[in-house]
């Protein structure tokens, strides 16, 4: 599938998000946040909340979630103690890759693109859960929200990840599913191709106006 903003043929490598883009990682934010919440005795979040606020990292995760709470500032340290606790405890076990994942990256390597996935989760916990899933022989390189001295929406993830493949930006798709991706792509000055489903802050993909938003993975092959 292309268009004329998007010519696939040029391309020679993509870079993949990871949640909300191949896994739906929800439930595992919502059984980790929610141990967390009761270890600090404060009560949990709804899922919808989660929704909104993932996609930034961890960290800004927890802050967003003890304002919503009412839990004070000062919390932020031992929330996030025990937030590394339990999300290492349930990485992977309440997430489900999307469909058409398997398939599209199946089909990226069969163009012989060079793939990578940057997600601003925790590398550790990127490279566990992309194991645990099966995904992990797809990518030659992955970098967490830990790789590199800022996160997406900043450009710098992937134009380090462009170095690391040895490929121009220009030649080298983002695939993601929020406008943290998209923004990231366009300052980077890569071409951007979201998934409508995922999460994005409770707005409409198509909002961020990447080059094409695909229904799944498979669309690329």
């Amino acid at each position: 599938m292309s268009t004329p903003a998007l010519d696939l043929a040029r391309l020679t490598a993509a870079i993949v998000d990871l949640d909300g883009t191949m896994v739906d990682t929800l439930g595992d934010f919502e059984h980790a946040l929610a141990r967390t919440l009761a270890d600090l005795a404060l009560p949990p979040v709804d899922r919808a909340f989660i929704e909104r606020t993932v996609g930034r990292g961890s960290m800004h995760l927890l802050k967003n979630t003890l304002a919503q709470v009412g839990g004070a500032p000062e919390l932020l340290d031992r929330a996030w103690t025990h937030y590394q606790r339990h999300y290492a405890d349930v990485n992977g076990s309440h997430a489900e890759v999307y469909p058409g994942v398997r398939e599209g990256l199946a089909a990226m390597r069969a163009r012989g693109w060079r793939l990578a996935c940057v997600t601003n989760k925790p590398r550790a916990f990127a490279l566990a859960l992309l194991e645990a899933k099966g995904l992990r022989s797809s990518f030659e390189h992955v970098f967490g929200g830990d790789s590199f001295e800022r996160q997406k929406p900043d450009p710098l993830p992937l134009i380090k990840t462009c170095e690391a493949l040895g490929t121009a930006p220009a030649h080298t798709l983002m695939v993601g599913d929020s406008r943290n991706d998209c923004e990231a792509a366009r300052a980077a000055g890569c071409p951007v191709v979201l998934v409508s489903y995922g999460y994005n802050h409770g707005e409409p993909v198509a909002d961020a106006r990447p080059d094409l938003v695909i229904a799944s993975l498979d669309a690329l092959r």
